[in-house]
């Protein structure tokens, strides 16, 4: 099994550096809101992983990375 602090900077590295920019915005404007506002133990990761997902699902839909 791969450490998850090793996934965590896997996505961290293709977050940055692949996906476009317009994509990371519109993640950004969705999800800081939120986490300015809230308490880090009263968000839920789950739903704020899900609306990036969201995001990058519509965004992304047809197109490949190399």
């Amino acid at each position: 099994m791969i450490p998850a602090e090793v996934e965590y900077r896997i996505a961290y590295y293709f977050f940055r550096m692949y996906l476009p920019d317009e994509v990371r915005f519109q993640i950004e404007d969705r999800l800081l809101p939120t986490c300015m506002w809230s308490e880090e133990e009263d968000l839920d990761h789950d739903e704020l992983v899900r609306w990036a997902v969201e995001i990058i699902d519509e965004q992304l839909e047809d197109k490949r990375f190399k």
